[in-house]
């Protein structure tokens, strides 16, 4: 080939590389950077945040450093003039939680667990002599432990998990299967709510390895929850039913009384193919009382005005979650610091609200409005979102599109070797326009590897619906959540800021920030051409 003409021909395609990029733009970009990514970093994901647990003194310093910088750079309150939006979260706490047999008191959180989620404001107490041993718990057609039995005002013993009718059943893996599993043990227990058994006892192996954090955990006493019109008559109509699970060693202390273990039961019932129900001679008892306490939480939102008399209706909306899980009790490091999850993305939305900011300043803002909002409550189950989304602060249907930044400051080991990527999910949920207008982006600013691995919603991780953007997208609003994917410090003390990438990081958010520049200019928002299950708009 003519070395004239190659050369002249790679100039022009520089030439239409740098034509396709928006000068304006480009200059905003130049403080979205890895120093300034550090000077946020350094403070949120400090030992001194304590790894910014929702509802705890981490959380709430957090909040206030985020708002503090919303209003030095000029950012507007857009709750009736304030940066917060207060959360109505609760929790519930046990205040009391008792289990005896033949008058011994069993200890807490290591002989049982009462879940607190099953248990109602009026509490449960209840003592008997006598309890109904119901194998697994099943009453279907094929296999019946409650055959000719009459559950009504007795304890029943029965194994929380398994299905002895179902072979070599492998355990949950996913968290489809793991979502499957719960919704059968929930089907058991009310089953025998329903036929006003007086309580349940679950025989849960899970209980014999757990840590004392886990069995914490798995009470569920100190859950937060949201605080809505329909949980509230969802408690109150909650009748007092007696939940407890238990230990394979407090199992067969029960099961002495009648010369069989839980090992021999279930080795009988697997052989025979046949239930083993009976009565066991043994005296139990069991009271349970529950709090309600209010947590203060809020959503940290700060409001960039458009300049466009009518697109300044419209919003963008611009997400990252700024808390963590805070504190663990094991290891020499007890701080869960949380620099990657999600501090990073946090601190993505704090460069990329400041680079907006510069424009406007300039004369060069936004046609559309610009939402910039860390929430809380992610790791609690997207309440903060969640909350948003039910409670806006600025109306839905004007919302045209949530980019969601949750992890964007390290390398997962399948890019160990080629750094410079993103995986993006849920940009073509939803509408084709914003999937098309995200990739061009990429393409003339960044030209980073856009790894689409997870964008699906059967994907094992479910990480579509798995953080704050999901609050979005359910209510039709198209989104793009972008991710670094988990690595080995996920969700440990080891999620350092020393550990943190910060090129990538800054170049993560600088693809945020081309892709909001182009949203917010463009003449029309987004079209949503898909329904929520991906099949195409009539």
């Amino acid at each position: 080939m003519n070395k004239h003409i190659l050369s002249t021909s790679l100039a022009f395609l520089l030439c239409l590389a740098a034509c396709a990029q928006n000068k304006t733009a480009v200059k905003f970009s130049e403080s979205i950077d890895k120093a300034n990514a550090y000077k946020h970093l350094s403070v949120l994901a400090s030992d001194e945040y304590e790894g910014r647990e929702t509802g705890k003194k981490g959380a709430w310093m957090a909040a206030d450093y985020i708002k503090n910088y919303f209003k030095s750079i000029g950012l507007k309150g857009p709750v009736e003039g304030e940066y917060f939006q207060p959360i109505d979260m609760v929790t519930y706490n046990l205040t009391q939680s008792n289990f005896k047999i033949n008058g011994q008191a069993k200890e807490n959180n290591k002989d049982f667990v009462i879940p607190a989620y099953n248990v109602s404001l009026q509490g449960f107490n209840f003592d008997v002599k006598e309890v109904l041993f119901a194998g697994y718990g099943i009453n279907t057609a094929d296999y019946n432990d409650y055959a000719d039995i009459d559950v009504a005002g007795k304890v029943v013993l029965i194994f929380a998990n398994g299905n002895p009718t179902l072979k070599d059943e492998p355990a949950p893996a996913d968290r489809a299967a793991r979502r499957k599993a719960m919704a059968a043990k929930r089907q058991k227990i009310q089953y025998l709510a329903d036929h006003k058994a007086l309580a349940v006892l679950e025989i849960d192996p899970a209980l014999d390895n757990l840590s004392e954090e886990a069995k914490l955990m798995y009470a569920g006493s100190g859950q937060l929850s949201l605080k809505t019109a329909e949980s509230t008559a969802r408690m109150a109509k909650m009748k007092p039913f007696a939940s407890i699970s238990i230990s394979t060693a407090t199992a067969n202390e029960l099961l002495k009384a009648s010369g069989t273990s839980v090992e021999t039961i279930q080795q009988k019932i697997s052989s025979t193919g046949k239930p083993a129900s009976f009565i066991i001679n043994t005296a139990v008892s069991g009271s349970a009382l529950k709090s309600e306490v209010k947590v203060r939480a809020e959503n940290v939102l700060g409001f960039l005005e458009g300049s466009d008399p009518v697109l300044k209706k419209e919003i963008l909306v611009i997400t990252g979650h700024y808390d963590h899980i805070g504190l663990t009790t094991s290891g020499t490091d007890k701080v869960n610091n949380g620099a990657d999850d999600d501090g990073s993305g946090t601190t993505g939305v704090l460069l990329i609200a400041d680079a907006f900011t510069k424009a406007k300043a300039a004369g060069k803002g936004p046609k559309r409005s610009i939402l910039f909002m860390t929430v809380v409550g992610e790791e609690k189950g997207l309440l903060g979102s969640e909350w948003y989304s039910e409670h806006p602060v600025l109306p839905l249907e004007n919302t045209i599109t949530d980019l969601n930044i949750d992890m964007i400051g390290r390398v997962d080991s399948a890019h160990k070797d080629h750094p410079d990527y993103v995986y993006i999910i849920g940009s073509d949920m939803l509408s084709s326009e914003l999937n098309a207008a995200g990739i061009k982006a990429n393409d003339d600013y960044l030209k980073m590897n856009l790894d689409m691995k997870y964008n699906n919603r059967t994907d094992p991780n479910q990480f579509y619906y798995r953080s704050d953007h999901y609050n979005f997208a359910k209510h039709g609003i198209p989104v793009i959540f972008y991710f670094n994917g988990v690595h080995e410090d996920y969700h440990q003390p080891g999620d350092e800021v020393s550990k943190i990438n910060f090129d990538m990081l800054a170049r993560r958010a600088k693809l945020v920030y081309f892709t909001a520049w182009d949203l917010a200019n463009r003449p029309n928002r987004p079209k949503v051409d898909k329904n929520e299950d991906g099949t195409p708009k009539n």
